[in-house]
């Protein structure tokens, strides 16, 4: 029985991807397979369907895109340890070195020799996808369902940004209220911040803000003179907000948060502008006594943790952000849906496959009683 599967594939350097039959993954040694049963499409996928300039300088196909995801393993390499078939997982989507200076001192969030799942290697929006056993996520299948827990991966970096700060008692304003923003005031509204408040200018994040416990929000295109530094002060009693988590990287945004953050407060840098911003660093940074943090993705694994007990225990509910779930066939109206401001996260449910032939090379190992090899 042949081994192949469909994928969702950026197969040209062009806009759009199609689906494709594609081998199954062959596991190494160290590898797991999974099969998936739930992908959400994240903002990096967008830009590769688009085919914009970034993803024209780092993506080459053909590739199958996608990295975010929840599944089941199914398939263990000889070298796995610790992983078992039947195992419900996740993965850190970050697969690094282990060995350069960063992964030595715990920050391998920031290996300079990371591959990335969908981006540097085949991703997970197919029916299954093999990752070495040191980027796998165990989770509780009973506490969060597939859905749910295909979108721990970019609610990890909401973490990451918004728990970089103590919020007890802290005003907070989010500025940019795409998933990682609308996740942020969720996780500040649980870790006891006093007001959180919300901007953007698309009216169906702010409601999707307001629903994630955002005490007011604000859309700067419909304030007298555009002005939501003044909304933001006035609106926390003529005070400076104490935390601002700028999540948008547009440059408009980014002057607002110093402006509207307090003498002594805290700027947490998550956006990623799309060209160079300029800033009054003696006026909104300097003469102020900003603290000014710059974070990107999250920590391996810490942030994970933090991640699993807050969804887990429903301190934060996610669910109001997933928007549609969707089949594989849909994935360009999808796509379409996101580029548009009409959705937040789109979850995708590939068809579930016949249980795969036990590979010939398996024979000599002990099967566990679902057919599937186990360790031996």
């Amino acid at each position: 029985m042949p081994r192949t599967m469909p994928a969702i594939r950026k197969k040209r350097a062009e806009k759009g991807l199609i689906i494709e039959d594609i081998p199954i993954p062959e596991i190494e040694p160290d590898e797991v397979l999974i099969q998936v049963e739930a992908a959400s499409i994240c903002g990096t996928d967008l830009h590769i369907w688009s085919w914009d300039e970034w993803s024209q300088h780092r993506i080459k196909p053909p590739l199958t895109i996608g990295h975010e995801f929840a599944g089941t393993i199914v398939e263990v390499g000889a070298k796995v340890e610790h992983a078992r078939v039947g195992d419900f997982v996740s993965a850190e989507s970050h697969v690094t070195c282990g060995m350069c200076r960063q992964c030595r001192i715990g920050q391998r969030h920031l290996c300079p020799n990371t591959r990335i799942l969908g981006v540097d290697r085949e991703g997970a929006f197919a029916s299954y996808l093999a990752i070495p056993e040191q980027v796998v996520w165990t989770n509780d299948r009973a506490k969060l369902s597939p859905e749910v827990a295909s979108v721990q991966e970019p609610f990890g970096n909401a973490v990451f940004a918004t728990l970089s700060n103590d919020l007890a008692g802290q005003s907070v304003a989010v500025l940019g209220c795409g998933p990682i923003g609308c996740f942020s005031v969720g996780i500040a509204k649980a870790s006891g911040a006093s007001v959180v408040f919300a901007t953007d200018v698309n009216e169906f994040r702010l409601d999707l803000a307001r629903k994630m416990g955002a005490d007011a929000a604000f859309n700067p295109i419909e304030l007298p003179g555009k002005d939501v530094v003044r909304a933001l002060v006035e609106a926390n009693g003529n005070l400076g907000i104490d935390i601002i988590l700028e999540m948008s990287g547009a440059p408009a945004s980014i002057t607002a948060a110093f402006q509207a953050v307090r003498n002594g407060g805290t700027v947490v840098l998550f956006g990623i502008p799309s060209k160079k911003v300029e800033l009054d660093v003696a006026e909104n940074m300097i003469f102020k006594n900003l603290t000014v943090l710059a974070v990107n993705g999250r920590k391996i694994f810490d942030t994970w943790y933090k991640t699993q007990w807050l969804l887990s225990s429903g301190a934060v509910d996610v669910r109001p952000l997933i928007t549609k779930t969707v089949r594989f066939e849909e994935i360009n109206s999808a796509m379409e849906l996101l580029a548009g401001g009409r959705a937040c996260k789109v979850v995708l449910k590939p068809d579930q496959p016949a249980p795969l032939p036990v590979r010939e090379d398996s024979l000599d190992r002990d099967p566990d009683i679902t057919g599937r090899v186990t360790h031996p």
